[in-house]
């Protein structure tokens, strides 16, 4: 006799082969086989080449230009990059191994700076070549059931009600033919399917949305390739130019020099231009919150496009640059140059001709600082400000009361010694370190030097010379830039716009047609004409298109329609 728990038991290998099954399911799992260095090289360019990973390169890139914008670059300032490391004796050479003084020609920045540029390539060729093969191809088949697609209609059209151009009933190739034609004027690329159980069209429109999106990302590489042409070779700079004085387009007339990475000096442009006059504009109504403030700036120039043309009248405004062989000329400062005659103490002219002095508020109270190595027996410096309007009173400081030029006054204060000039150390030409200098004069020792058009020259102490103010002259500042790529860089930009207009407001669809012949409940034939669309995307407006499809057909036909 059998045990009543018998039917439920099991062979005691049982628990063991369901282990064991699972066991290799696990390992079939596990054990995926290697893709080997081809395989590796496949998987990284797919990754490379997705549109989000272009995303975050493009967002790394300008992540990576933060540096150069904090950290003083060699390829600008080497003077500053050596005061930086100077001062920061522990960080600074670390910061020299990564390249943050050099950001923009850095191993990594170029290197994300490629990879962007792969990767934007490697998104748009293979797109564009597939979106061509697209372009070639007929439209899609016909559907079974077109009353799945999002958009559905059905007319019926009684046979006898239109008559063919032979007299004929419409039959179910004709009203195809006709919806074809209508289809066309729709701006649809269609094809015609005669064969099978029911007569067809296929119909396609919006391939131009695709194309906008790949101008886009193309006109993006674009982009690329024109910072990169700039970067590259060309250049930017700034020069003060006095009035009556000129400026001649060659690196040793620049005040400072940016160029490019692979800047070479012949190809700068051999222009030249003098500065003729300058006009301010000042507002002097009474009561305005703007008085005294500057309305205009205008420079008369004279440029020679070379060496051997004529000179021409230019007129250049802060927003009207100057644009010469492709070198734009800004105006971006202006100021006033007093012009001073030093004589040293051996009695010879050290220096004469205009100082310029940089604007330090709104009435151009302007700070002013003049080293004359050349006088004897020792080097002179001047230290002090310049005010176009001076008011000087008895125990006060002097300044100041307007912009314009009514009662101009230099305020000066003296030293003898050593400049620090002859030891080929670069120094700012608008500070003078009078901390090894010997003080002949100062207003803080209430002998400083005060040059007005009534007192125009004053003596300095123990035999070292004289200073005297001989006129006022005005200056401007200009920004000289060259970039090669900018004209690639705008073309581009506008038809990454065009391409991003088309891709935004272009839709792309799919339309079928297909008839087929009925019998109506009174005996009589129809035509029963069953058609639908289809959106590729976002198409908000697929269910006015039905519509106006139906009306189209209805009035081809000569049916009643009415909009719901």
């Amino acid at each position: 006799m059998k045990s009543e728990d018998s039917p439920e038991q099991t062979s005691p290998d049982a628990p063991k082969r369901q282990g064991s099954r699972r066991s290799r399911r696990r390992s079939r799992t596990a054990d995926a086989p290697a893709l080997g260095p081809l395989g590796m090289l496949r998987w990284a360019w797919t990754q490379l080449t997705k549109m989000n990973t272009a995303l975050f390169l493009l967002l790394l890139l300008a992540v990576a230009a933060v540096p150069g914008s904090i950290f003083p670059q060699n390829i600008q300032d080497p003077g500053k990059v050596q005061t930086y490391l100077e001062a920061h004796p522990t960080w600074g050479p670390i910061a020299d191994k990564l390249q943050l003084f050099d950001v923009f020609s850095s191993v990594w920045f170029s290197a994300i700076y490629l990879l962007l540029f792969i990767s934007l390539i490697g998104c748009v060729l293979p797109r564009a070549v597939k979106h061509a093969k697209d372009w070639r191809a007929k439209p899609p088949r016909t559907p079974r059931n077109l009353t799945r697609l999002p958009q559905h209609r059905t007319l019926t059209i009684p046979a006898d009600s239109v008559r063919t151009a032979d007299g004929a009933p419409l039959d179910p190739q004709t009203a195809v033919r006709t919806a074809q034609r209508i289809l066309r004027r729709r701006r649809y690329r269609t094809d015609l399917r005669l064969d099978g159980p029911a007569p067809s069209v296929g119909a396609e429109r919006g391939m131009v949305r695709e194309l906008g999106n790949l101008l886009f990302h193309a006109a993006l590489i674009g982009v690329l390739v024109g910072m990169a042409i700039g970067s590259l070779f060309g250049y930017s700079g700034q020069k003060i130019v006095v009035k009556g004085e000129s400026f001649v387009n060659t690196l040793v007339s620049y005040d400072t020099f940016t160029p490019g990475t692979d800047f070479d000096a012949d190809r700068l442009r051999p222009f030249s231009l003098t500065l003729d006059d300058f006009h301010v504009s000042f507002d002097r109504q009474q009561g305005s919150p703007t008085y005294a403030q500057p309305l205009d700036f205008t420079a008369d120039v004279s440029v020679k496009d070379d060496a051997d043309s004529k000179a021409r009248k230019e007129t250049l405004k802060v927003n009207q640059p100057l644009s010469v062989d492709g070198t734009r000329v800004y105006l971006s400062g202006n100021g006033y140059a007093p012009i001073v005659k030093v004589t040293d103490g051996d009695g010879k002219v050290a220096y004469e001709g205009p100082v310029v002095s940089l604007a330090t508020d709104k009435t151009y109270t302007s700070s002013t600082v003049l080293k004359v190595p050349d006088a004897r027996p020792d080097q002179l410096g001047f230290v002090g400000m310049f005010l176009p309007s001076a008011v000087i009173q008895d125990g006060q400081s002097p300044y100041s009361a307007d912009p314009s030029l009514s009662n101009p006054a230099l305020v000066l204060s003296s030293y003898s010694g050593d400049l620090g000039l002859d030891g080929g150390t670069p120094q700012n030409v608008y500070v003078l370190d009078t901390s090894s200098l010997h003080e002949l004069n100062s207003m803080r020792n209430k002998n400083g030097i005060v040059l007005t058009e009534q007192n125009p020259k004053a003596e300095l102490p123990e035999g070292k010379g004289s200073i005297e103010l001989e006129g006022v002259s005005r200056y401007v500042g200009l920004d000289i830039h060259y970039d090669p790529g900018k004209p690639v860089v705008l073309v581009s930009f506008l038809l990454a716009f065009a391409g991003l207009v088309v891709s935004l407001f272009v839709a792309r669809r799919r339309a079928w047609v297909t008839a087929r012949a009925t019998r109506l409940a009174d005996g009589s034939d129809a035509v029963v004409v069953e058609y639908g669309l289809l959106a590729r995307g976002e198409d908000p407006r697929i269910g006015a298109e039905a519509d106006r499809l139906t009306q189209l057909f209805a009035k081809e036909w000569g049916l009643e329609f009415s909009e719901a």
